[in-house]
């Protein structure tokens, strides 16, 4: 039996768009590139990819994208936010400067925790619960979860850090999977659907 295409609509105004768009597209599923409200009607889940989180998070607030997530959210459609798209779904954000969020995902998360860009690196990550070993993920500038709340589920840890959750049909990861082209963690979340 074939699969059934899903439309994954992908917030696109800075970051790893390109990246999470090949993954998805390599996947066999179609593509929207989110701008404005409008743009969210025919899609069945949505990325918020990494890059700077006040950016994304101003132009989400700005656009009115981020009240249309918020309602798709409650009416159970899945999201996934990457490096800066966890912060942007993160109840609350421990840092100097909160940018603009849509406070989905119980947890506490903080900003660039692992340093500066040349602290960056690279783990490959085991997520029991989702049968997946050796997931490779790009840490860059990430965030840590510092907290979670009753409802959210830790899936991976790099060393101690929490690194992975979902709550409900909404995911955050502190890392990039795109970035190195791993498309498992995106045939779980397109699973969602």
């Amino acid at each position: 039996m074939a699969k059934t295409s899903k439309t994954i609509g992908i917030v696109a105004f800075q970051g790893g768009v390109i990246e999470h768009k090949k993954i998805v597209q390599e996947l066999g599923h179609r593509v929207i590139e989110v701008r404005e409200p409008k743009d969210l009607s025919s899609c069945e889940a949505f990325i918020i990819p990494g890059g700077e989180s006040t950016t994304i998070g101003f132009f989400i607030e700005q656009t009115g994208i981020g009240k249309e997530l918020i309602k798709r959210a409650a009416a159970g459609t899945p999201i996934i936010g990457t490096c800066a798209g966890a912060i942007v779904l993160a109840k609350n954000i421990n840092s100097n400067i909160i940018p603009p969020h849509l406070g989905l995902l119980d947890i506490t998360i903080r900003r660039n925790a692992y340093g500066q860009q040349i602290d960056s690196f690279y783990a490959d990550l085991q997520i029991p619960s989702l049968k997946i070993n050796n997931l490779h993920a790009a840490f860059i500038r990430a965030p840590i979860i510092e907290k979670t709340g009753t409802e959210v589920k830790i899936l991976a840890r790099h060393g101690k850090e929490i690194v992975l959750v979902q709550q409900g049909k909404i995911l955050a990861a502190t890392f990039h999977a795109e970035l190195r082209a791993d498309p498992r963690l995106h045939e779980y979340f397109i699973s969602l659907i």
